[in-house]
């Protein structure tokens, strides 16, 4: 399948990661006869949902319309137990799709890829694992997750501490007994609210350190009953299709009016409404302009701000929880259940590290600027080194021996999300600026055109792909200008590339696409329809 010019590689794919991008890509390439490798760090299928295991983790995009949607006979035998699944729930349903449709037999696990070096005579990529073994790819997808490497805190002393300590997304398997334990959690974003509402009800104490409080809403999650679900699935077509159409692949999208446009009255009443109904409809369902009006994003605020005095009984508690350095939605919206509710609890403390800094991990726990405190367990809800945390973990070396990690310095530059230039062959599902919203649509669109790439190029013998200069400049300045004018691009957060804790990121870039996932669609589609002409084929 390829030109007498060019040695025929191992594989004609290696796909790196075993999450939802990487099975899915896996199953598509199968289909159509490739020789295709996936090599996995972990044990198992899963991705996020293999490796963030901590208490609480849960969907917050309804279970439904999170799950694939290319077999009718997996939607026919799949039912979810709740409209937000949790992580043990995701992690069964992951490994009963790999079983379905018998992935493993494709993957390689505890397969670490360290290095990946394109090699011009051969038209191929190496591929290096941390044990040292190399296999050589016509095509290298990147299925790495743009929050997929996690990172611990810049703080002394870390390793000194003689309790239990883990970071969020390297839970242990076996689970950890909380029972009256002293347990200490650093950080307040998504995975922070999930565990300290899951565990404050089993520990002795627990004390939250916290640096930056988010905006949060409520998920009113819930079991599904029978007639939910016979109704779940037999609205499956049409719920996909709505997804399809959707800003961000989610049941949800903005509401057409400004918050201007109603009376003072319509507007509270409609807050009112999206905070009572499930999911993200108070973020992604909201008045067209509370993203990129700062008067009307003060009205949801104030509103969430009311909300959160009303819920927590110590007013000076309540007013630490309420964010002053951005407005709500402007960075990623957690959701709870009951996360404000635990700061009436007796036995839960918040420290605010902004006027308390944490000075050093110790022996027996952390030492504040104002005292010392003992502690069992330590939690790092810290976060990722997001969007290119996870490519900057692997020596990629494109034409020319050119440095992936050199060219992104001062922020990503692609092709559609998913080429850069110099890195011919190389071909990245979820990468930096691509659609993001409801992952897993976004999922399936994106392997599917890489597939057709793929079976493109197998079809006319072509064995270099890859995007010009101009392709790049002309996507990545359109990025920037989608992002133009939104409050969120004036927030730091990692949607904004920025990370104290990881050396380089402390400027902000633009690291996503912001365009509406339907745009996003056109202009792929447009790309593959004109036979790919924008690319350099060879």
């Amino acid at each position: 399948m390829s030109t007498g010019a060019t040695p025929i590689p191992d594989y004609d794919a290696i796909i790196i990661g075993a999450g939802m991008s990487g099975l899915y890509q896996l199953y598509r390439l199968r289909e159509q006869g490739f020789r295709v490798r996936v090599f996995e760090a972990g044990t198992d299928v899963g991705g996020t949902w293999y490796w963030n295991r901590y208490p609480g983790a849960r969907f917050d995009s309804e279970s439904y319309s999170y799950g694939y949607s290319f077999s009718r006979e997996l939607l026919a035998e799949w039912e979810w137990s709740e409209h937000f699944a949790g992580q043990p729930e995701t992690l069964r349903y992951l490994n009963y799709v790999a079983d379905k449709f018998d992935l493993r037999r494709n993957i390689q696990f505890r397969s670490r890829v360290t290095a990946a070096v394109y090699d011009e005579g051969s038209r191929s990529w190496s591929v290096t694992l941390e044990d040292g073994s190399r296999f050589n790819t016509r095509f290298l997808i990147t299925a790495i997750g743009p929050l997929s490497t996690p990172t611990l805190p810049r703080i002394e002393g870390r390793d000194d501490f003689k309790g239990a300590s883990f970071h969020t997304a390297r839970w242990p398997k076996e689970p950890v007994d909380f029972t009256g334990k002293r347990v200490a959690v650093i950080g307040t974003g998504a995975t922070g609210v999930q565990t300290i509402q899951t565990i404050a009800s089993q520990v002795g104490h627990l004390t939250v350190f916290q640096r930056t409080p988010n905006w949060c809403a409520p998920l009113h999650n819930g079991k599904i009953d029978a007639e939910t679900q016979a109704k779940i699935k037999a609205g499956y077509p049409e719920m996909f299709a709505r997804c399809q159409e959707t800003f961000a692949c989610f049941l949800h999208t903005p509401d057409p009016r400004g918050a201007f446009e109603v009376s003072d009255e319509e507007r509270e009443a409609f807050y009112e409404k999206l905070y009572g109904e499930r999911g993200f409809g108070i973020w992604q369902g909201n008045f067209r302009d509370i993203l990129i009006d700062r008067k009307a994003n003060a009205t949801i605020s104030d509103f969430v701000a009311r909300k959160i005095r009303q819920r927590v009984k110590n007013q000076a508690v309540a007013e630490k929880l309420i964010p002053r350095n951005h407005g709500f939605g402007t960075r990623r919206l957690p959701l709870e259940t009951f996360y404000y509710e635990v700061y009436n609890q007796d036995n839960v403390e918040l420290v605010d590290i902004t006027e308390t800094p944490i000075e050093r991990i110790t022996p027996e726990g952390i030492r504040t600027s104002e005292r010392e405190y003992e502690f069992d367990i330590v939690i790092y809800a810290t976060g990722f080194d997001a969007i290119t945390g996870s490519f900057d973990k692997i020596d990629f070396r494109g034409a020319g021996g050119a440095r992936l990690k050199d060219k992104w310095r001062q922020g990503p530059e692609t092709y559609l999300g998913i080429m850069v230039h110099e890195f011919p062959n190389m071909l990245m599902l979820m990468g930096p600026h691509t659609a993001l919203g409801n992952i897993p649509r976004s999922i399936e669109y994106s392997v599917d055109w890489v597939t057709g790439l793929i079976r493109f190029a197998m079809e006319r013998k072509l064995t270099r792909l890859e995007a010009t200069p101009e392709g790049v400049a002309s996507w990545t300045d359109h990025v920037k200008a989608l992002g133009v004018g939104l409050l969120s691009n004036e927030v730091n957060s990692w949607m904004t590339g920025i990370n104290s804790n990881v050396e380089g990121k402390q400027t902000r870039i633009v690291a996503r696409y912001s365009g509406s996932a339907p745009a996003y669609r056109a202009r792929c589609d447009e790309v593959a329809a004109k036979g790919y002409d924008e690319l350099r084929l060879g």
